[in-house]
């Protein structure tokens, strides 16, 4: 606690922003592991246990709409402590007697935390914004790919953590375990973020919530699609393919998911340096554009791999690496453009506007992914996926070229 409080405010409050964002995601992905490893044991298929998961995206949609409202309005701080609240409210809402876990209450328990979720990450993405220096990009891109690249890894972790504490405390034990540890993360949050971090100095009007810049618009309608081609191949349709036609046991589909994850998550961190952060390249719309078009061919590639009856396991697995760090870097740029991007006064308006787009292209995903590979098959996602990622370069044509000198971090 002495060194902490040595250090200058803003990298303070950068900590705390990032531990409570890490705790939380943490719990995040044990929670979604222990739902689907439950209800697998109870005898759900996969696509029943993907569609558990749908009421927790299309809240995310309404969440990061309002929730950036009410950011600008009470401040960040607050947004991010009812997130974390929520989501022990919604880890204690599972721990009910195994007669009355029905399906719509893990729907309702799922709602609940995806609200909590979005909320959090919300208040973390749009406080980095104003804890960097005026006239530093490129820290506020570096914080910003250590925030997002260290929390899709923790995801990763939580999955394994979630499998880990159902095989030692049971699923109920399990959920206790998260909601107390989480509720500490929660009082000392309580006690130590700044208290008007983010609140706007004009009230915003709501009617500001749909009321963007061409830049912003432009970016998350990219962002929509983007997401949109990552999972409407990864979220049904390939741990399906995996546990069938390669006959993967769920261990074997989930341990291996979570590693893409947490390699994922790493490439994320590493971005500032793979698209030129050392040589004074900032990311622009040019950027976007051609990351977007680098990524657009490979899921096509990999369906014509597949077609061409080339080894399923090379062509699929290889790609699906290749794939992941590609889409981080992606990822990445896009998260920092649109923190760019966004006003300081009242940043989760924008931000949070953004990740509503982000949530959108979310339940797309996962509503054609089920839909489309249980029709379809693998190769008719594999092409929507490549489709919807051609369409993001597209719309990044029209992002801002403007080219800022580096100041040093």
């Amino acid at each position: 606690m002495h060194a902490l409080s040595r250090l200058a405010p803003e990298v303070r409050q950068y900590l705390l922003v990032t531990g409570n964002y890490w705790a939380f995601t943490l719990t995040d992905g044990a929670l979604r592991m222990l739902v689907v490893l439950h209800f697998h044991g109870l005898g759900y298929s996969p696509l029943q246990i993907a569609m558990l998961f749908v009421f927790y995206e299309l809240f995310g949609v309404v969440t990061n709409l309002l929730g950036g409202y009410l950011g600008a309005r009470l401040g960040l701080n607050r947004t991010m402590n009812v997130g974390l609240a929520l989501q022990v409210l919604a880890l204690l809402l599972l721990t009910v007697p195994a007669a009355l876990l029905t399906v719509p209450w893990v729907m309702a328990a799922q709602a609940l935390s995806g609200i909590a979720k979005d909320l959090n990450k919300m208040s973390a993405k749009s406080s980095i914004k104003l804890l960097v220096p005026a006239g530093e990009p490129g820290r506020l891109y570096q914080w910003v790919a250590i925030l997002t690249g260290s929390k899709n890894a923790l995801k990763g972790v939580g999955f394994f953590l979630g499998g880990a504490l159902l095989a030692l405390l049971g699923f109920q034990g399990a959920l206790l375990l998260m909601a107390a540890m989480l509720g500490l993360i929660w009082l000392a949050s309580l006690c130590l973020l700044k208290k008007d971090l983010g609140k706007a100095r004009a009230k915003p009007k709501f009617r500001e919530l749909l009321s963007k810049s061409r830049a912003i618009n432009l970016l998350s309608a990219a962002r929509l699609l983007l997401f949109g081609a990552r999972d409407v191949w990864f979220v049904v349709a390939l741990p399906v393919y995996l546990n069938t036609v390669f006959g993967w046991d769920f261990w074997q589909v989930g341990g291996f998911l979570a590693l893409w994850i947490i390699g994922y998550g790493l490439v994320q961190s590493f971005a500032p340096v793979i698209t030129g952060k050392r040589n004074g390249q900032l990311p622009d719309g040019r950027g976007a554009f051609v990351w977007a078009v680098a990524l657009a061919g490979l899921p096509a590639a990999i369906a014509l791999g597949l077609a061409a009856g080339f080894s399923a396991h090379i062509v699929l697995l290889g790609g699906l690496l290749l794939f992941g760090a590609l889409f981080a870097v992606n990822s990445s740029l896009h998260s920092y453009l649109i923190v760019s991007y966004a006003k300081e006064d009242g940043v989760s308006l924008d931000v949070g506007f953004y990740y509503m787009a982000n949530a959108m292209g979310r339940l797309l995903g996962t509503l054609l992914s089920g839909w489309v590979f249980q029709a379809y098959g693998l190769a008719a996602c594999l092409w929507i996926s490549s489709l919807f990622v051609l369409l993001a370069a597209l719309i990044s044509l029209g992002l801002p070229r403007h080219p800022q000198p580096l100041t040093a971090a």
